[in-house]
């Protein structure tokens, strides 16, 4: 296979900036959870797209920000080593943000952009500024944004992109071949995920409840699968799941289930219609709201989520 390309990419930016929504559109699959709220990711996530000429693993990442609880510490910490460990490094950069900026003849950086940047122009990976949301800027107001980056850091290459509609991802995907080295396929064309299809369902649900719940609620929630029984799979063409919904607190608890169950029966609905169209098969969904309190800043809890906690000042 002389020629083709092979190696990682991750999706670095600030909260909300749409690297979730570019993820899926690469993959053309859906693989991470999206929402209007920002932190939505939680973990490296790592997708696989392929085609005849190259093979990139996109890796997924939690948006950079000044994080305050021991959870968004360790998101943190995921994001930034991420970088030390591939070939490329997309930027997204959330135009709706920068442009307006540079609309009010303001730093189009601003602090947090500018922590990001020194991080980028120290790692030696070549990095992708994805100028996103190009479908709801005017063309006008993308270009002061794109010499700014440039101007900051040095980038080999710049790709005004729309994570939503797709607009953009040609080019992108041909910038990230140029820039991997050449390298036989890690895995086989068909795989398009490194995750299970347990995390899939506790993503899926989660990503319900971000979509269903407001303020401090989503944030404070973990989804564990308790049991993923697929001894029916093949005969019956159905799998069960079982859910535990964690919270902090009796409020929280009280918000997810609803008066009656409604908010609970909307929540596991919306997830087991989606599930059965990603697992490809019937999906019984029953789930249960449990508390642990301070979960978010306990070991166990972050360890339920994929994390250790840091010894000394960072707990």
């Amino acid at each position: 296979m002389s020629g083709f390309k092979c190696g990682y990419a991750a999706l670095i930016g600030r909260p909300n900036a749409g690297k979730s929504t570019l993820m899926n559109q690469l993959l053309r699959n859906k693989l991470a959870i999206t929402s209007a709220k920002p932190q939505t990711t939680r973990n490296r996530i790592a997708g696989i797209h392929s085609d005849d000429a190259m093979q990139v693993i996109l890796v997924d990442t939690p948006g950079i920000h000044n994080a305050w609880t021991e959870l968004n510490k360790q998101m943190v910490k995921a994001a930034r080593s991420a970088i030390s460990d591939v070939d490329v490094v997309l930027w997204l950069g959330d135009l709706t943000q920068l442009a307006a900026r540079a609309a009010k003849d303001e730093p189009i950086l601003d602090a947090e952009d500018e922590q990001l940047a020194d991080l980028l122009a120290q790692c030696a990976r070549p990095v992708i500024f994805v100028a996103n949301k190009i479908d709801v800027v005017p063309t006008p107001m993308i270009l002061p944004v794109i010499e700014a980056v440039r101007k900051r850091i040095s980038c080999a290459a710049t790709v005004p992109i729309s994570a939503l509609t797709g607009d953009g991802a040609k080019p992108l995907l041909s910038e990230i071949q140029r820039l991997l080295p050449e390298h036989p396929p890690l895995f086989p064309p068909e795989t398009w995920t490194q995750v299970s299809e347990r995390f899939l369902a506790s993503e899926i649900v989660r990503e319900k409840i971000f979509h269903l719940t407001e303020e401090e609620v989503p944030y404070a929630t973990a989804v564990d699968i308790v049991k993923f029984d697929e001894t029916e799979r093949e005969t019956n063409s159905i799998v069960k799941i079982y859910a535990d919904i964690v919270v902090e607190r009796p409020s929280q608890k009280g918000i997810l289930i609803g008066k009656g169950g409604e908010m609970l029966k909307r929540i596991g609905t919306l997830a087991r219609k989606e599930l059965q169209e990603v697992l490809g098969c019937r999906v019984y969904l029953e789930l249960f709201v449990k508390i642990e309190k301070n979960w978010t800043r306990s070991t166990g809890g972050l360890k339920k989520v994929g994390f250790e906690a840091d010894d000394g000042s960072s707990g």
